[in-house]
């Protein structure tokens, strides 16, 4: 598929793949495509930063690569490796072959035979669909020494392995860098990048999330389900739930046979929006039925 020629037609690829997204946020996908820059999305975990990855790459039938971030992450592990019990096997035989010479055997370890490809040297081969889609999720788990690594990589698009040389990708990636905001990524990456916040959703576009995403709810359900946890995120909680615990929650309520949420059902079902037991606990008692009131009188207001 073409890449989306305006921003109406960048909505209308992501809402098919089932994103509903925001004029601004297509905004800033669409001068990423047009561009050809990485677009830098940071945001409270669960407002669908990592989704909208899935959907350009679906809707755009391309490749998704994903680089998942963590503390202690290395260039190695992010661009490639040599398969090293291949590798001993090989030279076993040779030796038990008798004869082998070093420098040829030297060559024969060191080449793709032997490769083991990591998600950034992956993104910079030919795909016969386009470049691919690279998201390189949760940035902000990894540590100084690799975001400048990063930093270079992105700025040429190409990674070097010394045994084999330079790799340049001879169409750049699609590269989306997700951050949770844990700790401040530093300004010469972002420079780089385009630069969005993704925020919860008002009540408007996250009734439109539910039913595209659970349409089987019904409208009542929904609204009561999404003022409840826009309440919920007005509250002081160790962990604010996002659109995926938005979505978690409906299905299972849904499962449940739920018709209309009371204090009882909220207390029974407090796992699948809150994930720490001190949010949890503050959610016992009278307080669940305090922000259902709430949500049930914003309602009546709206």
């Amino acid at each position: 598929m073409t890449q989306p020629d305006s921003i109406d037609a960048v909505q209308k690829m992501l809402g098919a793949q089932g994103y509903v997204c925001g004029r601004a946020l297509a905004t800033v996908v669409f001068l990423s495509l047009k561009l050809g820059r990485p677009l830098f999305l940071e945001g409270e975990a669960g407002v669908g930063k990592t989704e909208i990855a899935k959907a350009m790459a679906a809707g755009l039938n391309r490749r998704l690569i994903r680089l998942q971030c963590y503390e202690g992450l290395d260039a190695s592990s992010a661009v490639y490796e040599w398969n090293f019990p291949a590798q001993m096997v090989a030279i076993r035989t040779a030796e038990a072959a008798g004869g082998a010479d070093r420098g040829t055997l030297q060559s024969e370890l060191f080449s793709d035979e032997y490769l083991v490809e990591r998600p950034l040297l992956q993104a910079m081969r030919p795909d016969e669909n386009g470049a691919p889609v690279l998201l390189i999720d949760e940035l902000d788990r990894t540590d100084e020494p690799f975001e400048a690594f990063l930093l270079e990589a992105l700025s040429d698009f190409q990674v070097t392995i010394p045994e084999l040389g330079t790799v340049k990708a001879p169409q750049p990636p699609i590269v989306i860098v997700t951050s949770n905001r844990t700790r401040e990524v530093h300004d010469a990456l972002k420079r780089r990048c385009l630069y969005h916040w993704v925020d919860f959703p008002d009540f408007d576009r996250e009734i439109e999330i539910l039913h595209t995403r659970a349409p089987e709810a019904t409208e009542a359900l929904s609204r009561e389900v999404v003022a409840f946890v826009q309440r919920l995120r007005t509250e002081d909680l160790f962990k604010k739930p996002g659109v995926a615990e938005t979505l978690d929650w409906a299905k299972c309520l849904l499962a449940l046979d739920v018709i209309n949420l009371s204090p009882e059902v909220i207390g029974d079902t407090l796992g699948a929006i809150l994930k720490y037991q001190d949010d949890i606990q503050k959610l016992q008692g009278s307080e669940a039925k305090r922000i259902l009131d709430q949500a049930k009188a914003d309602l009546e207001l709206a």
